[in-house]
């Protein structure tokens, strides 16, 4: 019986999506680089924003923050179908190698920096027009650092903020919060093909 060939990327909305059997992947790791932050892969959630910002064109979308952006997958979206200069955040250096190798994968740059949720101050903030993340509600202790940057974003004039999450509880204390201070709902959202996966994003409008 012959072995089943390794599925090393998946194409989803315009861009390819590499696998950690992809041999740009599988080099990075044979260098012993391994992200210590939940960024040891691409998440689903990513595919939300992507589906989500298809199917609703961001109306200002020129800079756009990509914060805790793990493989980088949804700010690569950006870059590529809505032409957008993009930042890619991460507290954790060791994503960036992925990262790399995914926008080289799809013809496209953005630029990387290193920093906590807590750093990102208003004045950094005021530099962009979107600010996105997916999957950075995954511990109770995220619920303040993610509800200030928001709060910080908002007050510096970020136009749009996109959250995505598999609904875990976290994720709606901060949506809460959102939705008592800003112009923010939450919005359920699901992917069927090529790529199934489904929770839902907080939608903060401040245009």
């Amino acid at each position: 019986m012959s072995k089943k060939k390794a599925v090393t990327e998946r194409r989803f909305r315009g861009i390819t999506i590499p696998t950690k059997s992809h041999p740009a992947i599988r080099r990075i790791r044979r260098q012993g680089i391994e992200p210590s932050i939940h960024g040891d892969k691409f998440w689903g959630s990513s595919c939300l924003l992507i589906d989500y910002l298809h199917n609703n064109p961001p109306e200002h979308s020129k800079r756009v923050l990509d914060v805790g952006c793990g493989w980088g997958l949804a700010g690569i979206w950006c870059a590529r179908e809505l032409g957008s200069k993009v930042t890619s955040v991460d507290a954790d250096a060791d994503v960036f190698p992925y990262l790399q190798a995914a926008a080289d994968i799809n013809g496209v740059s953005t630029k990387q920096l290193v920093s906590r949720f807590e750093k990102l101050n208003k004045r950094t903030l005021a530099k962009y027009d979107m600010l996105i993340a997916a999957d950075v509600c995954f511990w109770d202790d995220l619920v303040d650092p993610v509800s200030n940057l928001v709060n910080r974003a908002v007050s510096a004039g970020v136009k749009q903020i996109l959250i995505a999450d598999p609904e875990r509880s976290p994720f709606f204390d901060v949506a809460e919060r959102a939705m008592k201070r800003h112009c923010a709902e939450i919005v359920e959202w699901k992917t069927r093909s090529p790529i199934k996966s489904e929770g839902a994003i907080l939608v903060v409008e401040n245009a």
